[in-house]
């Protein structure tokens, strides 16, 4: 079907200037596979979320030979049978119901089935049997003519109307290429193998992860077992029995856990075992704060158990035991007195780690999402008190817990074998090489104080810093670097993203308001701009230090998503990308690292976000021109969706004009904005037929419940065709 839409026209829009606009595209089908061929309207390749009756439609011409038009001239006989279909008048449980009232007098014990002529009345358009016959003939395409039509062909017919009436109603019809969704939604990759493809897919993707957790979790049951049975076999069992066995156990994964929690978090360590692909390949540096999470909920678990077992079972049974046994087994280890529980509680290896447990409290507190966001849902006392930079200063008590925690483990009662007592080995060297880190990060950071050579302040409180690049300091992009300013504190460092190329002889970092420093920092900037001096605050950087997003250089296909300012990463990767096709100048001799083909999916609520980065997308899209390396597309979600009546006079006018001068009027930029939610499923349909066969790199950066469907489109897509999307996510 060749298809041809116009978009609702206002009163003073000229239907003819936008007719002189419009653009075809073609596609056929057969309608007895019960898949479809639909091309959509132009603009763009993706579609927009449709939540709302659309506007009433021109008419549409289907005529012999396939053609679909709209003309303004047969506007009036036709505007109800298209609304029927359009509005949502017409449900397929209708149109069932009609042919079941046909298909009842006809059956002849068959499957069920009716004429080609009653079409237009299972549809709804029996006043219109004149298009009906066109729309069928339009619809079937070259199918072998039959004089009856089972349900299941009535079926795939409804569901190509839908989509096609589906693409009009929510798409720009003006610029873009159609292209064809319906087969790649509809169609099963191996449906008899699919759980076995699934499970392949899956195993993939989360490989690296599984074996990690699976080897911690190993270790730690190792451990807690190798501990339990020890004290099982010791004197002290007569007295606590297996409380005293589980409280040992328990003690022996804290120790492993103290220690490994610090690992994840020492940046420059990971950052360099990244650079080593073997490395890179079997450990998922990307996970690492969500093991360093993973490592806490594990230290929770063995606080409860070893602390909640001595407090609740094994300090009692000390206190209560029989006078002769207590002599004969665990006297030794109390001086032969027999201690009281509130003695036991003020010994220095109890009051140790009851202040150790009272710290941990406080800072895993205050590290869980709703304080450390200060959520509305918090009572407004809390919010007062909580936030980053009160979890960022909580959660530096782990300086004393350490402290303690090699006291604690000096101070034993139950034994006074120094070979037992081997809490600094497992700590020595995640200590050392953390504390390592830190003189490092500090030595480093008084080299990289940075000269300030442009501030600018976008609207939604976002700061714009361009900055003199340090000597030495290489980056690859996706990476991030700390920022500190002492003006605001001496001790604080936050990450952003770098938004500038490594090619380019500065740095730049973009950021936007999300907590009380960066509302300091935006102050201190926005006074500085306004006041004569034009004096800006010290800044000084710490990196560069690596992220999920430079893992897109593995991939010869791309997919960047950003929500908001979550577009950060990508920036820099863009002009990456299109840098290094203009290096290579497109030679097949040429080797080159990086991908042939990036798409950047930006999704924003506000209308002024696109001031954020349009010099980055206009510099991006002028070498991009010829070499079609970069696709990007804008979504605002604020507006009303393509096809609803309150954008189409907008919808015409964004059109218009870029047609004629190539700029979107709502971004300012090369690139077209479209209005509401992206339909992701539809655009990761369009990515899995152009690229067949392919491995797509996807990288998300935003908050972390869209995250989750994105992870889960791609094992969808990457079970059902032959494209593998990989899904990364940036920490947010």
């Amino acid at each position: 079907m060749n298809i041809e839409f116009q978009i609702p026209q206002e009163p003073d829009v000229s239907m003819r200037s936008l007719s002189s606009s419009s653009s075809t595209s073609s596609s056929s089908s057969a309608a007895s596979s019960c898949s479809a061929s639909i091309v959509s309207s132009a603009f763009s390749p993706v579609q927009t979320e449709h939540h709302g009756t659309g506007p009433t439609h021109n008419r549409i011409q289907l005529r012999e030979n396939g053609e679909v038009s709209m003309a303004k001239s047969d506007i009036e006989g036709l505007v109800s049978p298209i609304d029927i279909m359009g509005n949502g008048g017409m449900e397929w449980k209708d149109v069932e119901e009609r042919f079941n009232l046909l298909a009842s007098t006809e059956n002849n014990g068959f499957e069920a089935e009716v004429k080609w002529s009653d079409f237009g009345f299972c549809i709804g358009m029996q006043e219109s049997p004149e298009f009906a016959a066109e729309l069928l003939r339009a619809l079937r395409g070259r199918m072998d003519w039959k004089i009856r039509m089972t349900k299941c062909e009535l079926h795939c017919l409804w569901r190509r109307m839908t989509i096609l009436l589906s693409a009009s109603t929510n798409k720009l019809s003006l610029i873009h290429e159609a292209e064809n969704y319906a087969t790649l939604i509809m169609e099963e990759l191996d449906t008899e193998n699919r759980g076995y493809i699934e499970a392949e897919v899956l195993f993939r993707s989360y490989w690296r992860r599984a074996w990690i957790v699976l080897l911690w979790l190993a270790v730690c049951s190792v451990l807690f077992a190798w501990k339990f049975i020890q004290y099982r076999d010791r004197a002290a069992f007569q007295v606590m029995g297996y409380c005293l066995s589980t409280a040992k156990g328990a003690a022996e994964t804290l120790k492993l856990n103290m220690a490994l929690i610090l690992l994840p978090v020492c940046r420059n360590t990971i950052t360099r075992l990244r650079k080593h692909r073997w490395i890179n390949s079997i450990v998922p540096f990307n996970d690492n704060l969500n093991f360093h999470k993973l490592i806490a909920g594990g230290i929770v678990v063995g606080v409860i158990l070893h602390g909640g077992t001595h407090l609740a079972c094994d300090f009692p049974r000390i206190s209560g035991s029989d006078q002769t046994i207590f002599r004969q087994t665990i006297a030794a280890g109390f001086g032969f007195h027999q201690p009281s529980y509130i003695e036991i509680l003020a010994t220095t290896e109890v009051a140790t780690g009851i202040v150790m447990v009272i710290f941990m409290a406080i800072a895993f507190s205050l590290a869980t999402k709703w304080p450390r966001r200060q959520s509305p849902s918090l009572p407004s006392s809390v919010r007062r008190v909580t936030g980053y930079n009160t979890f960022w200063y909580s959660h530096h008590l782990f300086i004393l817990v350490y402290a303690l925690l090699i006291v604690h483990s000096i101070f034993l009662f139950l034994t006074h074998n120094l070979k037992e007592k081997t809490t600094w080995m497992y700590l020595a060297i995640p200590v050392l090489l953390y504390a390592g880190e830190r003189i490092f990060r500090a030595i480093r950071s008084d080299l990289y104080e940075v000269e300030i050579l442009e501030a600018s302040i976008h609207p939604g409180k976002v700061v714009s810093l361009k900055l003199q690049k340090p000597e030495g300091f290489k980056y690859r992009s996706g990476m991030y670097t700390l920022v500190q300013c002492p003006q605001i504190s001496p001790f604080e460092w936050h990450p952003f993203s770098l938004t500038s190329a490594p090619e380019d002889e500065y740095l730049r970092v973009h950021i936007r308001t999300l907590g009380d420093w960066s509302y300091q920092i935006y102050s201190l900037f926005q006074e500085a701009k306004l006041s004569a001096a034009n004096r800006y605050p010290k800044i000084y950087l710490d990196g560069p230090y690596g992220a999920a997003s430079q893992d897109y250089i593995k991939y010869d296909i791309v997919v960047l998503i950003g929500l908001g300012i979550g577009a950060t990463p990508f920036m820099s990767i863009l002009k990456n990308v299109v840098n290094g096709h203009q290096k290579s100048g497109f030679r097949e001799c040429s080797i080159r690292k990086g991908p042939l083909k990036a798409y950047l999916f930006w999704v924003t609520r506000e209308q002024s976000s696109f001031d954020w980065f349009r010099d980055v997308m206009k510099e991006v899209s002028k070498p991009n021109q010829k070499q079609s390396t970069v696709e990007m597309h804008t979504f605002l979600t604020s507006v009303y969706e393509e096809g609803d009546v309150r954008s189409a006079l907008l919808s015409a006018i964004q059109a218009l004009y870029y047609a004629k001068n190539g700029i979107d009027i709502i971004s300012q930029t090369p690139v077209p904005t479209h209005f509401a939610r992206p339909n992701w499923s539809s655009i990761f349909s369009k990515l899995a037929r152009q690229h067949r066969e392919a491995k797509i790199g996807v990288f998300y950066c935003g908050p972390s419940a869209p995250a989750r469907d994105l992870e889960k489109l791609c094992t969808k897509f990457s079970t059902k065709t032959s494209t593998r999307f990989v899904f990364h996510k940036e920490n947010y």
